[in-house]
């Protein structure tokens, strides 16, 4: 038969064993997730401004082309950014479900523990000191013996701070629970309003368009407001030739990749270069690049060749526009863009991903890119540079 002593010791040690849940999520992933939420509020802020900046403007069919593709950035970013909300209050709920269980098995066994030494204590007769001094066989025997219930019942103590502690725990954690629960359905309610929000400014977008291509008088508006855009591009262009890029690498020269440079996406080409015939109107426009549209599965965009990003920003009539100075006056444009990747300054390399393409400044009703190719402003057919496919 075991010793009391050798009980006591067993108890003791069985009520020092617990383990402590935690809801912390990794530091980096939360830096991260906080340098996104920051990047796309301070999108936000800036489509807010173009937009009161353009309603400001005259009115003009790309003004009013402008206005509708910065509210549905600006409606697209603020989905974005109730997304990232409801992943990240998803996380923390689900790390609440997991918590709770393992709280209150941590009870359970403190609870299983503190009975175990209310026993002992109470079956070696702590509460009656003469009684356990009459038992103990010896004065060593007595003083070990009290020196352990002493320890026990101090562990009692803590056990049951401790005990009280978690057990308030538990309580918050539920609450936490049930508050997490009534935020999500807010977001998911804030979400579905927000998509509604999209979808009528993509059915207005629509009838715009489709205003454009079959009246012939705003169609030649717009396509008068676009070539004076497109010598504004021109100009800018003839600002880039002095700034010749001192790249940190050597450089294939981009006429040798005349046939062999890499697709800037997939699809299909919407448009091609040169001079068009309007199918209704029998008018003639001449388009200086072509016109993709990517699979839904695949917007990325990627440089066709190794250069410097010397234009990130918003044009009028090519939406939002990539400008990459490849040297030797050669330079490849990526417009309608989604989103970019790269910001101006930027060193990139062939195939390289640098934006989403997107519908900013389009007439097409679908995502796609507008790429252009220019060798001293003046624009090249890129389908006699890019890989045949």
């Amino acid at each position: 038969m075991k010793s009391p002593r050798t009980i006591l010791l067993a108890v003791l040690g069985l009520a020092l064993i617990f383990g402590r849940p935690s809801l912390l999520r990794s530091q980096q992933e939360s830096s991260e997730s906080e340098r996104r939420l920051a990047k796309i509020k301070e999108e936000i802020k800036g489509l807010k401004v173009k937009i009161t900046d353009e309603e400001k403007k005259e009115k003009t069919m790309l003004s009013a082309l402008d206005r509708i593709g910065f509210t549905k950035s600006l409606l697209r970013n603020e989905m974005a950014l109730l997304n990232m909300q409801l992943d990240k209050n998803q996380l923390e709920l689900e790390a609440i479900k997991k918590n709770i269980p393992e709280l209150r098995a941590n009870l359970d066994r403190q609870k299983e523990s503190l009975a175990r030494i209310l026993v002992t204590l109470y079956k070696y007769g702590r509460f009656n000191f003469i009684l356990f001094v009459l038992r103990s066989a010896d004065l060593n025997a007595l003083l070990g013996e009290n020196k352990n219930l002493a320890v026990l019942a101090s562990s009692q103590d803590r056990m049951i701070a401790e005990y009280a502690k978690n057990l308030a725990e538990l309580g918050r954690a539920e609450q936490s629970l049930t508050s997490k629960e009534r935020d999500i359905k807010d977001l998911i309610g804030k979400a579905d309003v927000k998509k509604g929000e999209i979808e009528a400014q993509e059915k207005k977008s629509r009838r715009l368009i489709d205003e454009i291509k079959s009246n012939i008088r705003t169609y030649e508006q717009t396509m008068e407001e676009k070539s004076i855009q497109a010598r504004q591009l021109q100009e800018l262009l003839r600002k880039f030739e002095k700034l010749e890029p001192a790249l940190p690498f050597p450089l294939v020269p981009f006429p040798e990749k005349k046939g062999k440079l890499p697709w800037p996406a997939a699809g299909k080409i919407l448009q091609r270069f040169g001079i068009q015939r309007h199918p209704q109107f029998n008018t003639l426009t001449l388009n200086n690049g072509i016109e993709i549209a990517p699979p839904k599965d695949d917007l990325i965009v990627r440089a066709v060749h190794t250069g410097k990003v010397v234009f990130a920003d918003y044009f009028q009539g090519y939406g939002n526009l990539i400008i990459i100075d490849h040297g030797l006056t050669y330079y490849s444009l990526y417009g309608h863009c989604a989103k970019f990747l790269v910001q101006k300054g930027d060193i990139v390399k062939t195939d390289q991903p640098i934006a989403e393409a997107g519908d900013t400044g389009s007439m097409f009703d679908v995502e796609s890119l507008y790429f252009e190719i220019r060798y001293m402003t003046k624009p090249l057919d890129p389908l006699q540079w890019l890989k045949r496919r």
